[in-house]
């Protein structure tokens, strides 16, 4: 469907206020939903390959710039002509859950406070809270508080997959 030459673009929606972008007819919020949308696909495709690249050119460099100061993640800068770079390999610590319980469950029988060595939290995944006897729901709901997320909107052609 055709649309007037004074349509907007992306790039002039962030010209727009939000509120003159929500009087514009729902065929033309349609359509800037789904070119917004192949819009961002597209910079997370940039985006991944221009890392890919940077990877490629300074990835060996500060590798070999971290092992020299004797350390495997962390930030590091390699002078590439009149330009410092910054390589930051951030260091990701993953723990294993049962592992700990079990340590908690040692530092608690020996008689100290485990709080003084790790933080503990607990969750009840929602799907498991809705098959819950009543029962048993009812004693949890003074720790339950729902709160909503952000509210998403996507705009279908009537008839258009449900």
């Amino acid at each position: 469907m055709p649309y007037p030459e004074n349509t907007p673009s992306i790039d002039e929606l962030l010209n727009l206020s939000t509120g003159e972008i929500a009087q514009l007819p729902v065929e033309l919020l349609a359509v800037l939903q789904r070119e917004i949308a192949e819009a961002a696909r597209q910079m997370r495709a940039v985006a991944a390959r221009f890392n890919a690249a940077l990877d490629v050119r300074y990835g060996s460099r500060a590798a070999e710039a971290r092992r020299a100061c004797g350390k495997d993640t962390g930030t590091v800068r390699i002078a590439d002509g009149d330009f410092t770079v910054v390589a930051d390999l951030p260091k990701r610590v993953d723990w294993n859950q049962e592992q700990l319980a079990a340590m908690v469950e040692r530092i608690r029988a020996a008689g100290d406070d485990p709080a003084q060595y790790v933080d503990v939290t607990y969750k009840v995944p929602e799907r498991k809270y809705a098959a819950w006897p009543e029962a048993i729901r009812a004693g949890f709901e003074p720790a339950r508080t729902v709160r909503p997320g952000a509210l998403k909107v996507e705009i279908k052609p009537e008839g258009a997959d449900q």
